[in-house]
């Protein structure tokens, strides 16, 4: 598998939202759930997805904050990001990344009650594309 650049593989990334989020739960097992980067798609080895501090996803992250993205996109494109997750609930940081079409969910902004950030930081990142694949470390 070919080594690439953080910069190549933001490029292929330019165009995501959807992603499929797993964590692991305290019994040991992997729990998959959609999350949207709702647009905020600078990749620079950081994503970002809004949830509720209640949620199965910031229980398992709290317990393990191993993680694994994975993205599907145009032209037979697919990504697997390995990383460790962060919860983050400083609202300077949740209004950087603020959208408003969020407001359908967190209908009081950053201030909705139970808001929390969760910034997945890519350790390793593996794409596919047709005949062409390639891998990122950090630290390269």
């Amino acid at each position: 598998m070919a080594s690439k650049t953080l910069k190549d593989i933001a490029a292929k990334m330019a165009k995501l939202d959807l992603t499929m989020l797993t964590t692991h739960t305290s019994r040991g097992q992997l729990s998959t759930r959609p999350m949207s980067n709702n647009g905020d798609v600078e990749y620079d080895g950081n994503s970002y997805y809004f949830t509720f501090e209640e949620s199965r996803t910031v229980r398992d992250i709290s317990e393990n904050p191993h993680v694994s993205l994975s993205f599907q996109g145009a032209k037979q494109l697919f990504l697997s990001v390995n990383g460790t997750a962060t919860l983050i609930r400083h609202k300077a940081t949740l209004a950087r990344h603020w959208l408003p079409e969020l407001k359908q969910w967190f209908p009081d902004g950053i201030n909705t009650p139970g808001i929390v950030l969760v910034r997945v930081q890519a350790l390793r990142i593996k794409y596919w594309q047709g005949e062409d694949e390639g891998e990122w470390h950090q630290g390269e």
